[in-house]
């Protein structure tokens, strides 16, 4: 079995932003020569979230409401979490909402999606 490890660093300027990653990843897959297999993205940080959807404006808007509506970032004395002097209790929480990784089918060297699928990483804590 091969195998392929990358780490790749995005800077976001805003509390909460999804970025469409999915060329980065398509050029760690090139990058690879893994032609059939799987590739796993994980944001490796414990307030962002790496999800597959549709790279349309509207929908992340959706998406910031519907988080914010769930876990608001305020009051920060809502959670426990932020007893410990933090104030990112809710980035925690939409970060489970949205989903930890995505596991993506790699055929003939490219990613195996549908029509309107992307790769996004998802910040809740700038």
């Amino acid at each position: 079995m091969k195998t392929y490890r990358k780490e790749l660093t995005f800077n976001i300027p805003t509390r909460i932003e999804f970025i469409n990653i999915t060329d980065e990843v398509q050029n760690v897959i090139d990058e690879s020569g893994i032609q059939e297999g799987l590739v796993l993205v994980n944001p490796m940080h414990i307030t962002a979230s790496v999800f597959i959807n549709d790279d349309e404006r509207g929908l992340h808007n959706d998406f910031k409401k519907w988080t914010e509506k769930l876990a608001p970032h305020e009051p920060l004395s809502l959670y426990q979490h932020n007893l410990t002097g933090e104030d990112n209790a809710d980035s925690h929480l939409k970060r489970q909402i949205m989903g930890r990784e995505v596991v993506a089918a790699i055929t003939k060297g490219k990613l195996d999606f549908g029509t309107w699928e992307q790769i996004f990483y998802g910040e809740f804590d700038g």
